[in-house]
């Protein structure tokens, strides 16, 4: 018998090497927030995938970089991810990167990464700036647990749960939005939580005109209507503030089962019913919603099966 042979790779035992797609964090405003290793890294592959080409040219030249960039986003999603793969199998190593920040987060680029890992490629995370961990970080409202929802819907039921769960969010919460629909957002979130409920606004990030504006909802609401923001923003909002068990223990059933059917009877859904229950009277929403559920449900007779 021979001698054992070595521990080898997968990218050694095919027959040709296996390329792999570099996902890259970039600036979010000053430049010089990018790593060393994205640097070596945008200069090493042979193109990068970007979500705008002018504005990562930009990042390039200014780093002295000739690396040949790839148009990426929603339009060209599919032929661009084809010619991607047809790349990689082909032994060349590429980078996607966002605008700026770390792309997938609310950015093109899920799909392909997924279709790179189905094929048998390597995906290769370089972290780096992220507007919704420097917002966090800044906000001063609590970092643990967090959850970032992305864009807000612009209509309709979506529009809905999404202000439901951040009014109800147990945890921080952090998301997006454009500067021309910041105070409306703000105006309906202060409407339909606590309006002395904490949040965050921060805008520009990193850049010259970097702001971060602490109040309650009702404040930002009202400043931002008086001072449209301009800009990128990111929102924080505080967890929404659990009800004492004193103040539940006061509430009259009688005046849940009043409020409830009230709104029942106004059309709100049962579950926009059993939240406007439990924010003005201060009891567990699954309590508001089991009121509601027996309010709905027709009584039947005794004995019956």
């Amino acid at each position: 018998m021979g001698p054992a042979l070595p521990h080898s790779s997968p990218r050694r035992l095919c027959s040709r090497p296996m390329g792999s797609l570099y996902v890259i964090s970039t600036p979010i405003g000053n430049l010089e927030d990018i790593t060393l290793r994205a640097i070596r890294i945008l200069g090493d592959v042979a193109a990068v995938l970007a979500e705008d080409t002018r504005r990562t040219g930009i990042l390039l030249r200014h780093l002295g970089l000739t690396t040949p960039l790839l148009s990426y986003h929603q339009h060209n999603e599919e032929a661009r991810s084809r010619e991607a793969l047809g790349r990689l199998g082909a032994g060349e190593d590429l980078a996607l990167v966002s605008d700026a920040g770390t792309p997938l987060v609310s950015d093109p680029g899920e799909r392909l990464t997924a279709r790179v890992l189905d094929a048998g490629h390597r995906v290769v995370p370089i972290p780096g700036p992220s507007a919704v961990l420097a917002a966090l970080v800044a906000s001063g409202l609590p970092a643990l647990p967090f959850t970032f929802l992305g864009f807000p819907p612009r209509k309709g039921r979506q529009r809905e749960a999404f202000l439901e769960r951040v009014v109800d969010a147990p945890e921080t919460t952090v998301f997006f939005e454009s500067p021309e629909r910041t105070s409306v957002l703000l105006g309906e979130l202060a409407s339909k939580a606590d309006p002395e409920r904490r949040g965050v606004v921060t805008r520009e990030l990193t850049k010259l005109h970097e702001e971060v504006r602490r109040g309650t909802l009702g404040e930002l609401a009202r400043y931002y209507g008086e001072n449209p923001p301009r800009g990128e923003v990111t929102l924080v909002v505080a967890p929404a503030e659990p009800p004492s068990p004193g103040e539940t223990a006061q509430v009259d059933d009688a005046a849940a089962r009043s409020l409830g059917a009230a709104l029942l009877g106004e059309g709100h859904r049962p579950s926009r019913a059993a939240r406007e229950v439990s924010r003005r009277l201060g009891i567990p929403r699954n309590q508001a919603y089991e009121i509601l559920q027996s309010l709905s449900s027709p009584s039947r007779p005794e004995g019956a099966e």
